[in-house]
């Protein structure tokens, strides 16, 4: 979310209406992640769940736990009650086809909450999943929660996802407050 172009994308207005749909108010960006696959970097993502959030400093509150940091930011594995309040755009920089190792989630799976990794084994082998197959500028909304995965890649063609973090407020409650990476 430093980079300029980055935070401005992730307040351009038809952005922001997108997050709403699924908030019920205005998103606030607070992550933004880019992913590319290509026949240089590619690799494999098995089903799991999104469930780490980066925090403003290390507080003790029930249900998070699991503490770690990375480039200087504290994160902390989240209760599904603070990862409700998260969607996730997902913005397609190039087209994401059946042969460059499109996300792949399983529908309704969020509905479940946080659940260990053998239960989202055990989900995993049990539902359907789709394949996001998506044009060149085309954004996908995702819970955290929701259960995903992406193949490797089978061709070279490039594969980049902007993906962007937005929250109901940077605020979650008993002194936890999102960081803005």
């Amino acid at each position: 979310m430093a980079n300029p172009k980055i935070a401005a994308l992730a307040i351009d207005t038809r952005l922001v209406q997108l997050a709403k749909t699924w908030l019920g108010c205005d998103g606030i960006p607070f992550r933004a992640t880019l992913f590319e696959k290509s026949g240089a970097t590619n690799w494999l993502i098995p089903w799991h769940q999104d469930t780490a959030l980066p925090l403003a400093r290390r507080v003790a509150a029930s249900g998070w736990g699991s503490w770690s940091e990375k480039a200087g930011v504290t994160y902390s594995h989240a209760p599904t009650w603070a990862l409700s309040r998260i969607i996730a755009l997902r913005v397609h920089l190039d087209a994401s086809m059946p042969d460059n190792g499109p996300l792949r989630v399983i529908p309704g799976s969020h509905l479940g909450g946080v659940l260990s990794d053998a239960s989202v084994s055990e989900y995993a082998l049990a539902h359907e999943h789709i394949e996001c197959v998506v044009p060149r500028g085309g954004v996908i909304a995702m819970r955290p929660l929701i259960l995903h995965s992406s193949s490797k890649a089978r061709s070279a063609a490039s594969r980049r996802v902007l993906h962007i973090e937005n929250a109901d407020s940077l605020y979650l409650g008993d002194g936890i407050r999102l960081a803005v990476v």
